[in-house]
């Protein structure tokens, strides 16, 4: 018997003695087949990723919309008799609140001073680093290092550069001649406070900039590299055509480099908007009672993060505490993309 060049034989189960073929236990087999295919092809995938969803549901949905709840309650500890349901006064109580504006203020202060210039040094540390340098891969594990140093280590290691007498910040200005307090004999700058004859935006300042001092060392090294591995993408052709148009380094950085790269800068952008308004550990760690969660003595630097611990686990007013979450959740949400928004228009992107 021929058959047609390129296929395979055709396989006939054996006849049984004086009977005919066995066709209704071979349909049933491949009937079989079919089904099990199927389910590989169609359930199989949903059954590998439902762990996550499962643990994402009770250790994630469930808690978010319990919070949800709670933020609609009356639920204090110290007063179990008052508890029940008080509807939005937990969020009306938000807009006249002195506590959560100022910490409110802190947040947006610290989340300022510690994003835009870690952004902003971990593109041009990126760019370096994209060169021909010796020792290549070492200066690219080198940058890592802070963001693999735990938080604990870390702060503990600018407290003390941040000390106010022989803390290596006050060394530092004090050797360009900077006369660190004209007005007082205690010495070199309070970064937790400032002075007392500071104005108030001056002795926010203070603890400002070293807090925001700690997130950026920990995490432009980590930003770099996502820079970096999108640089890595980017066609030295390009680069080459922009040097015989005239365009220098600073020049092919910002009209190449950035344009070719919005995508990485947007997910940056988004996600240090994130981390920034949720501030929490180093601030925490940098107060010298860290257990009171009270920003300074002053609450000079209290995040939003802070007054929520606060709030809810030593005040143990936990209806207020979940109103204050859910608002910081939509404003993270909002500023996340408004930050996207304008990232995505000063990067090149469709007007």
């Amino acid at each position: 018997m021929s058959t047609t060049s390129g296929a395979p034989p055709a396989i006939s189960a054996p006849n049984p003695p004086g009977g005919a073929p066995p066709r209704a236990p071979v349909r049933a087999r491949v009937g079989r087949l079919a089904r099990r295919y199927n389910f590989d092809k169609k359930v199989t995938p949903y059954l590998l990723v439902s762990p996550y969803f499962l643990l994402f549901g009770v250790f994630g949905l469930f808690p978010i919309v319990f919070n949800g709840i709670v933020a609609f309650r009356r639920w204090h500890i110290y007063y179990p008799e008052q508890d029940g349901w008080y509807g939005f006064k937990n969020f009306a109580r938000l807009f006249t609140d002195s506590d959560f504006g100022n910490a409110l203020v802190n947040t947006f202060g610290i989340f300022i001073l510690a994003t835009v210039p870690q952004l902003f040094l971990a593109l041009v540390l990126a760019n370096l680093l994209n060169r021909k340098l010796r020792a290549q891969t070492w200066w690219r594990v080198t940058v890592l290092i802070p963001y693999v140093t735990p938080v604990v280590a870390s702060s503990l290691i600018f407290l003390v550069i941040f000390g106010k007498d022989r803390g290596l910040a006050n060394w530092v200005i004090g050797s360009f001649g900077v006369d660190l307090n004209p007005n007082s004999d205690a010495g070199g700058i309070d970064w937790r406070a400032g002075y007392p004859s500071w104005p108030d935006w001056a002795r926010k300042l203070a603890p400002w900039t070293a807090i925001a001092t700690m997130v950026n060392w920990k995490w432009i090294g980590y930003n770099a590299l996502l820079y970096l591995a999108a640089m890595q993408s980017i066609p030295k052709d390009i680069y080459e055509a922009a040097a015989v148009d005239g365009a220098g380094p600073w020049r092919q950085l910002w009209q190449v480099t950035v344009p070719m790269i919005r995508p990485v800068v947007i997910f940056t952008v988004v996600i240090s908007s994130i981390f920034g308004l949720q501030l929490f550990t180093e601030a925490q760690l940098f107060d010298q009672n860290p257990q009171s969660a009270s920003g300074g003595a002053g609450h000079e630097w209290q995040t939003v993060a802070q007054l929520i611990y606060k709030v809810g686990w030593r005040d143990l007013d936990l209806g207020y505490a979940a109103a204050m979450s859910w608002a910081l959740f939509l404003i993270i949400v909002l500023v996340a993309i408004v930050n996207a928004l304008i990232t995505n228009r000063l990067g090149g992107g469709r007007k």
